[in-house]
């Protein structure tokens, strides 16, 4: 495997770990502000982080179109996926809209096989159904049961995360990465900020479990991470990323462990395990064959 699809690989993983990092600093949080109104400071903020950071570069954004269009087209995934998260969530459990957003692993190599007319690799369909699998036993300690309105809702937010994933994957090589970003960041923070005040009863209070994730969501859960995303797809493929991203239900639940105090039963264990398992299996086939696939 070439050193820069290595670098790409490591990089999706440290999003992945900020993600699950932050999975107890949110839950905290939204006991105190409402949701759609959280998401609109924390993109705005990541916006401006973004604007302050891309200035000294705009002389270099040539392609504006390119820029203009793919950075709409991400951003409104993007968005689409928050909104369908947070409105399924109040149909159903925690750990069925972890999972049901988990298969935006799957979607993804089916996604982009009818996008690209070109089925994907079997070490790549083998690592999602393991990973699958793994997600499986690692959110569903109560089981699965019957779909209800938020399960749909979660399955549309999956969809819509895998066609951010393809998105970017299409549109970041085509441009600059901190500047196709700052687009796609703008637009969710534009979109969240028009809803807030309609979709939902809009409350905050000023504590420092709110200051404190704002700040950390706003700048490294999506104004890092959503930049190291872009420069890493430039590098490697959407179905690896999506796989890496199945790491971020592993990041939370050992969060959870080291600072909440919850307990991982050997059930999760063997999910978190079947996880990394469908990891290697993708990221060991070009050692094997000594080529990227």
């Amino acid at each position: 495997m070439k050193r820069a699809s290595w670098r790409a690989d490591l990089a999706l993983t440290g999003v992945a770990l900020i993600w699950g990092v932050t999975f107890v600093l949110v839950k905290e949080a939204l006991q105190q502000v409402s949701t759609l109104l959280f998401l609109s400071l924390r993109f705005t903020l990541a916006a401006l982080a973004l604007g302050i950071a891309c200035r000294p570069l705009a002389s270099k954004f040539r392609e504006a179109g390119v820029l203009i269009r793919g950075g709409l087209a991400a951003g409104l995934c993007l968005f689409a996926g928050y909104l369908l998260q947070t409105m399924g969530l109040r149909h159903t459990t925690a750990s069925k809209s972890a999972f049901l957003t988990g298969l935006s692993i799957v979607m993804v190599p089916l996604f982009g096989a009818v996008i690209h007319r070109r089925a994907p690799g079997w070490a790549e369909a083998a690592g999602v159904v393991t990973a699958t699998a793994g997600m499986g036993l690692l959110t569903l300690e109560g089981g699965f049961g019957r779909m209800n309105v938020g399960d749909l809702l979660t399955l549309g937010c999956a969809g819509a995360f895998a066609l951010h994933i393809l998105a970017v994957g299409h549109w970041a090589p085509r441009t600059n990465f901190q500047a196709f970003t700052l687009v796609q960041i703008a637009l969710g923070a534009a979109l969240a900020g028009g809803a807030f005040w309609w979709a939902e009863p809009a409350y905050i209070r000023w504590t420092p479990e709110v200051l404190g994730a704002l700040g950390v969501t706003g700048l490294l859960a999506t104004a890092l991470a959503f930049s190291v995303q872009a420069w890493a797809q430039q590098r490697t493929t959407a179905t690896r990323t999506a796989l890496i991203f199945a790491l971020e239900p592993v990041f939370a639940a050992l969060t959870s462990y080291l600072l909440a105090g919850e307990r991982l039963s050997l059930r999760q264990l063997a999910g978190a395990g079947l996880i990394l398992a469908g990891i290697l299996q993708v990221e060991l086939k070009p050692l094997r064959r000594g080529s990227r696939p």
